[in-house]
């Protein structure tokens, strides 16, 4: 078994159901129908984060809730990185499951995972185990970082996965982690939890996908089911928080653009050697998510009514909304690569060199085409409810309608955009 790195799972535009060009403008007016029915019939805020959900019993949230709980689910989550530390280091670099662990059960799976139970990496990480191990109980960490810090992390990630020159090298995925564990411990035993929470690549990750989840909790603390949308506006509003949304969506973007013959062609005119080829794809990295966060800054910028320091406020305090289409254009690019490279990544761990993977979806590939469209449009039309209701909390009675028009036309461009990138490249 040998592991390579995949840009978007499996099929095309030729396994669509419908001509590309249909799907392109059909997802275009979906948006642009859900903008003109909430804009008419939606004249009230709907959504808010105090709002209870259905409790669920007691004895859920008092076992999960439990320090025994809490401590076995760490203690196994630091296990299961120190196994795969060794097995990187015993098993061959061919078949090895270090990058498998890492770009599919680590980056796709704490999405799913957050998606499902909320943010997990917090029970998980086990940097947050070995900080309650050592008893540490600083708290110094500066407020002015923000996400800054987790925006940088979770630009090295998708730097290593898109840009470097072997992102699927053995050598390459132990040195980034390496240099993680060592930052983030580092951080957290000068800074506290604190460091973890807002430094953490995986968790602000985790923490970001966990505010589509149906999982949360009441104010008296008790685990619930509540409506996913009520949850949204929970997400902190700090410093670099457009920055994580904007690496998150924009690689993403890329991602799919560099397997496209386009770029390809331009890389192979234009760069020579591994090293200008690296450089190549992390300046168009660069711009995709440049683009997404001046696209997306200015459009939340741009309404009447505010004066200039809510004027600044307003990206951030729309933020939320860019959450479903990141999350839909994961499940979009990434599932068929959480589910069968899961699978030999699993094998691979367990020393099952030889088990069969099931290629449920590759094996159907017009239910996993129409599945990627529905991903990405339901993301969108999610994300246009969302800065709707959230327009309307925030901006001026007299702006509510025309300070969205902007946002509106920069998401129907997402849309339109990833869905060409994703099928039609």
């Amino acid at each position: 078994m040998t592991f390579s790195v995949v840009a978007h799972g499996l099929g095309g535009s030729t396994d669509l159901p419908i001509p590309v060009t249909y799907a392109l403008i059909g997802a275009a007016w979906a948006l642009t129908f859900t903008f003109a029915v909430v804009a008419l019939a939606w004249r009230k805020p709907r959504f808010d984060p105090a709002t209870p959900g259905i409790p669920l019993p007691r004895w859920v949230t008092s076992v999960v809730d439990a320090p025994a709980t809490r401590w076995a689910v760490g203690v196994l989550g630091l296990g299961f990185a120190v196994w795969v530390a060794v097995a990187s280091v015993v098993q061959p670099r061919s078949g090895n499951p270090l990058p498998g662990v890492f770009y599919v059960l680590l980056w796709v799976g704490i999405v799913a995972l957050s998606v499902l139970f909320g943010p997990v990496w917090r029970v998980l990480s086990p940097v947050r185990t070995a900080i309650r191990l050592l008893r540490v109980n600083t708290d110094n960490y500066p407020t002015r970082l923000g996400y800054w810090p987790a925006a940088a992390g979770l630009f090295a990630f998708v730097w290593l996965e898109l840009a470097s020159p072997d992102p699927g090298s053995v050598g390459a995925v132990q040195v980034w982690l390496l240099a993680y564990l060592a930052i983030t411990l580092t951080g957290a035993i000068a800074c506290g939890t604190r460091w973890c929470s807002h430094a953490d690549p995986f968790e602000v990750y985790s923490v970001v996908a966990s505010r589509c989840s149906p999982l949360g909790r009441n104010a008296d603390g008790r685990i619930a089911f509540g409506n996913p949308f009520n949850h949204l506006p929970t997400l902190p509003i700090q410093p670099g928080c457009v920055t994580v949304l904007a690496v998150l969506l924009g690689s993403t973007a890329f991602d799919s653009f560099s397997a496209t013959p386009t770029w390809r062609g331009f890389v192979d005119t234009h760069a020579s050697g591994s090293t200008q080829v690296s450089i190549a794809k992390t300046v168009g990295l660069l711009v995709f998510i440049a683009a997404v966060a001046v696209t997306f800054s200015l459009a939340a910028r741009a309404t009447g009514g505010v004066d200039k320091a809510r004027r600044r406020e307003l990206p951030g305090l729309m933020a939320h909304s860019l959450i479903p289409i990141v999350i839909g254009y994961v499940f979009a690019h990434y599932l068929t690569y959480l589910v069968e490279k899961g699978q030999q990544t699993v094998y691979g761990l367990l020393g099952l060199h030889d088990a069969q993977v099931y290629f449920l979806l590759s094996m159907h590939p017009t239910v996993l085409a129409t599945a990627k469209v529905l991903c990405v449009v339901l993301g969108h039309i999610a994300g246009v409810i969302a800065a709707h209701d959230q327009a309307l909390h925030i901006l001026p009675k007299r702006h509510q309608l025309t300070g969205q028009l902007a946002m509106m036309l920069v998401m129907v461009g997402y849309t339109f955009t990833g869905l060409y990138l994703l099928f039609g490249g």
